[in-house]
């Protein structure tokens, strides 16, 4: 009797099959291919926008975690400001990269 649900073997084959399939992707990852997307404005402008929602998406979720931990207004204004400095940083960071590489200054 054949079961409606798949079996895992048969699902990994699937996986490994759609693997080969979707060939390799070596060239993209090369260091003149990825300096060369990055000089590509609307690709610069993507990922800028990817970084910060990204980050604030992240950074909030950081901050609800550890406000669910321990209450208090003191506790509570550290978190905040903590993981909005964090926050800052890793978007001026990110975006200094970016504006790097799309300047040809890596």
């Amino acid at each position: 009797m054949m079961s409606s649900i798949m079996r895992e073997s048969h699902i990994m084959k699937i996986h490994y099959l759609t693997a080969l399939a979707h060939g390799s992707f070596a060239n993209s990852l090369e260091f003149e291919s990825v300096i060369a997307n990055y000089k590509s404005i609307p690709y610069a402008v993507v990922l800028e926008a990817m970084l910060i929602l990204i980050s604030v998406h992240g950074f909030n979720g950081l901050r609800i975690i550890l406000l669910e931990l321990k209450q208090g207004n003191a506790y509570e204004n550290a978190v905040t400001y903590g993981c909005l400095a964090a926050m800052i940083a890793l978007i001026a960071y990110g975006s200094r990269t970016i504006i790097m590489a799309s300047m040809g200054m890596v």
